[in-house]
């Protein structure tokens, strides 16, 4: 497997925060996510998955989600954007050994719902969740509440704060407004309102 990159960074991160979502579409949620991942890692790797073990997508491309995120992060050199062969937080990791040294720490940004999901997914194998946390770490967002990680994983999970007004912004409800005639414009970033416009009205979604 390997990773494809649209934008990289300069330089070799000491800590590389790596945002792993659909991005269907790009929301303000995420912009502050990577946002508050910033103030702990030099840079922040935007990763869209040609494949999810758990969402499919047939109207929006992935071609078209692509287009939102380069235009959602254009703003600041230290966001990096690519494509990843697998859709698993482990794949991922897996991938960005092949373009990060051993030096660099690894840990993935998310909401409390995907650091749940992550926790709870079966894997095949009871343990392995810990040995993913001896290769990356979990930095995690409050949405739709608090957020406490387990206390055997605590160590290795990282609390991000984020904006109240953020955290119940998703993909989801901008889609649902979007099918509904509903306001949307305020749930993206205004780089990609345009772009967003294009995309789901020509996609019916």
């Amino acid at each position: 497997m390997d990773m494809e990159f649209f934008r990289k960074a300069e330089g070799v991160p000491a800590r590389l925060a790596i945002l792993s979502a659909s991005f269907h579409p790009v929301t303000k949620a995420h912009m502050a996510l990577a946002q508050a991942a910033l103030e702990h890692a030099c840079e922040v790797l935007f990763v869209l998955p040609r494949r999810f073990p758990h969402k499919n997508y047939d109207k929006v491309t992935l071609d078209d989600r692509l287009r939102m995120v380069l235009a959602a992060t254009a703003h600041d050199p230290r966001f990096s954007v690519a494509v990843s062969e697998g859709g698993l937080f482990i794949e991922i990791a897996r991938e960005c050994r092949q373009h990060y040294p051993p030096s660099t720490r690894l840990a993935f940004v998310c909401g409390a719902d995907a650091a749940e999901r992550v926790a709870k997914w079966d894997y095949g194998d009871p343990d392995a969740f810990s040995r993913m946390l001896q290769e990356f770490e979990l930095w995690v967002a409050d949405r739709n509440g608090d957020y406490e990680p387990p206390e055997s994983y605590r160590k290795h999970i990282r609390k991000l704060r984020i904006p109240p007004e953020y955290r119940n912004i998703s993909a989801t409800e901008v889609r649902r407004r979007i099918a509904a005639g509903e306001d949307w414009e305020g749930l993206v970033p205004n780089t990609v309102r345009a772009l967003v416009r294009e995309i789901y009205a020509s996609s019916g979604e």
